[in-house]
């Protein structure tokens, strides 16, 4: 039952091409030689992974475990993955440090990023963003800093706090930053600067918008263009916002408020309509952007898809995401279109997702890791296992497919396993010839 493209939904190929389009200009020219991810989410920030031939089902005790490496110190970021190495951050006593790692699973370098988060649930957020040889990542505590991907070498570093009279929220700032042309984009939600665009070479400041009238929450943006506006698009505390890219004005907010204001997962763009989403039972909602891109409108809200912080998957005009609320806790399917909900898997605890090859990975908060076949009828869970080093602290992670492997990380621990099925043995030319009719 993989997921394919439904003929009868307005929001599919146009808008998943307008998407991919926005993230690879957004994340460079690519990752250098081999495997490419070079920020959160992917190229496209979809988590949609391109990868073909992958298996179809687990052993009962999972994949091929490649390499375990530890300690990637304490915490819940993901990783990117260019140039050969794989980049992750992480506590380590009172630091934050950013890490890379070579694909044989071996440290190539540690670099401090500020102080450690010591507020409510500690450890690291951030994915580190690659582009073009250069590493960025955002401290929880607001230190934005950038390094030479190949050696760890420090470039420049801006303490956000300070320049923008930002605050941390109540989980600390936990945003996975976007590199668009020459700018560094993110939300500090300070006085003097709500969303900022930093020179990404030397960390100088383009522009700094005041006009959001809203503090940062713990989302990570997308940028996309629509009818030739180049837009960053995120979630703040109240609010869901638009700025042009090129001069950090104010296109239009919209509110949407949530318990705690708990705002983490991206949102989600398709031919000119936003749909964003919060746990707790606030739910979700979809907006349609007007021409000019200067408003947007609601087209619906529904209360089903109240992803926390696993993230939502758009494929053929339908949206897969963890329900969080314990009344519908489980994993979800809601058309894109109306808001109705197709079906809901219950039983499953809340999970980060990715898709590759036809397939859901799915990581619940345990530390399990599910291979789930699904569509717009229902979904099956092919084959679970459970990490390692699954224990006491939660699996936040989200799982990434890059390269025939998947990358789990949990806590303290990142896990590389392969992924890709056995190559089909090839028939020697003599018997290819005789099964053909002719001569060897």
């Amino acid at each position: 039952m993989a997921a394919k493209a439904t003929p009868r939904s307005r929001f599919s190929a146009c808008g998943a091409a307008l998407v991919l389009a926005a993230g690879l200009a957004a994340a460079g020219e690519g990752g250098g030689e081999g495997p490419s991810w070079p920020q959160f989410h992917g190229p496209a920030r979809d988590n949609i992974a391109p990868e073909r031939g992958l298996l179809k089902c687990w052993p009962a005790e999972g994949p091929r475990l490649i390499w375990t490496f530890s300690p990637c110190g304490g915490g819940y970021a993901s990783v990117s993955i260019a140039g050969g190495l794989v980049f992750t951050s992480g506590d380590f006593g009172d630091r934050e440090m950013v890490i890379a790692v070579t694909l044989e699973g071996k440290q190539a370098w540690r670099a401090a990023n500020g102080r450690a988060w010591r507020g409510p649930s500690p450890g690291s957020r951030a994915t580190p963003t690659w582009q073009a040889g250069v590493v960025y990542h955002l401290s929880p505590t607001g230190r934005l800093a950038a390094w030479r991907a190949e050696s760890g070498e420090e470039l420049w570093a801006a303490d956000l706090a300070e320049r923008f009279a930002a605050k941390p929220p109540r989980w600390g700032l936990s945003e996975n930053v976007v590199v668009d042309g020459a700018a560094v984009l993110c939300a500090p939600g300070g006085d003097k600067g709500r969303i900022v665009a930093l020179d990404k070479a030397d960390g100088t400041l383009i522009w700094a918008n005041t006009e959001v009238a809203d503090r940062a929450a713990y989302c990570s943006p997308v940028v996309v263009t629509h009818e030739g506006v180049r837009q960053m698009i995120t979630l703040m505390a109240r609010s869901v916002v638009s700025v042009d890219v090129r001069t950090g004005k104010l296109l239009w907010s919209f509110p949407h408020r949530t318990d705690h204001e708990q705002n983490v997962t991206p949102p989600v763009y398709a031919d000119g309509h936003v749909f964003v989403t919060s746990g707790h039972g606030a739910g979700g909602r979809l907006l349609k952007i007007a021409p000019g891109s200067r408003a947007v409108s609601q087209v619906w809200a529904a209360k089903d898809l109240d992803n926390c912080h696993g993230g939502v998957l758009l494929l053929g005009g339908r949206l897969y995401g963890s329900a969080c609320k314990l009344s519908r806790r489980g994993l979800l399917c809601v058309d894109l279109a109306d808001g109705k909900t197709l079906w809901s898997q219950r039983g499953m605890p809340k999970v980060s997702l990715a898709w590759a090859d036809g397939m859901f990975y799915c990581l619940d908060e345990r530390g399990n890791l599910s291979l789930v076949e699904a569509d717009g009828q229902g979904c099956k869970v092919v084959s679970r296992f459970r990490l390692p080093s699954a224990g006491r602290k939660l699996s936040m992670a989200h799982p990434v497919v890059c390269g025939g492997r998947c990358y789990v990380r949990h806590w303290d621990s990142l896990f590389a396993y392969d992924v890709q099925a056995p190559a089909e043995p090839t028939a020697p030319p003599a018997a290819a010839a005789a099964a053909a009719g002719g001569a060897p």
